[in-house]
Order: structure tokens, then sequence, then C-alpha cells
């Protein structure tokens, strides 16, 4: 089960570039249900997402490099580059995930939040840095941003 919030942000974090990151490309296959395939760095993997926004099915299986790069010509619409950086949350076990989106989507930044439960995630207090919570919003998922014409958020 995946249990994650999302938030627009005001401005960027300082020191960014000393949290590390990973460098993301990703494609659908499917938008219902969601079915993804993604390589990030030099790993590669297959999801299926089930219903839902805040918490949802997530099944993820390992590809090795031919049967990505094979799978991701079968992708619908746009393919997804991004720069994931990590950032702790002092104080607790949770991190963002900011998402620096390069390519189509270049200058959209999303920061998403996964939590172990529920409470959690209803209960998480974003910090100054976040704007608006966008976790029900599915013009923010990605499997939609992979379906629009070329557009920023």
């Amino acid at each position: 089960m995946e249990i994650e919030r999302k938030f627009l942000i005001k401005s960027l974090p300082d020191s960014l570039e000393s949290y590390s990151f990973h460098l993301i490309e990703q494609g659908y296959l499917s938008t219902d249900p969601v079915v993804r395939v993604r390589r990030e760095d030099d790993d590669y993997y297959m999801t299926y997402k089930g219903k839902g926004l805040l918490a949802r099915e997530e099944y993820n299986l390992p590809l090795n490099k031919e049967a990505y790069d094979h799978l991701l010509k079968k992708a619908d619409g746009n393919i997804i580059t991004k720069k994931r950086y990590l950032i702790p949350i002092e104080g607790t076990s949770l991190t963002i995930e900011l998402d620096i989106f390069e390519g189509l989507f270049k200058g959209t930044v999303i920061a998403e939040v996964e939590f172990d439960t529920l409470e959690e995630a209803e209960a998480f207090n974003p910090p100054d840095w976040f704007d608006s919570d966008v976790t029900n919003d599915r013009h923010y998922s990605n499997s939609y941003l992979s379906t629009v014409e070329l557009k920023k958020l």
C-alpha cells in the first residue's frame, strides 16, 4: 500500500545540491489501471498502481535494461523525466521526495511524502517552504501528466 501526500512548493530548500538524488525516466503503458515502467538511475522496474490518490495498492516488479527499453517504446503519451531529491525531515523517519521535472515539464516542481499509515498522513504538518496540498488533484499525478498536451502546471 502506498500512502502519500503531494504538494506544490513556494521555494526550493537551501542547499538543495547537498541532498542525494535519483534521475528518473518513466512511461505509462496504461493509465487505467496505472501500469508504468521506470528507470531510476541504473535500476529498472514495472509498477502497477490501484485506484486512489492518497492511498492505493502498488506493486513493483524488477526489469532488466533490455526489457525496460522494449516496454518504454510501447508507452502511450509523454515520457516523464525528473530529478528526485531525497530530503530527510528532521526529527522524523519521513523523507521528502522533491521532483524537479525536466524535458517536457521543465519548471514543474512537486514534493511528495510517503507515510506508513493514513493517520500519519493526515496528521502531517508540512514545512514552511511547501505550498498547496495537491494530493487529491489528479492533474498532478504523473500518469495524468503522461496524457496531457505540452503545458506547464
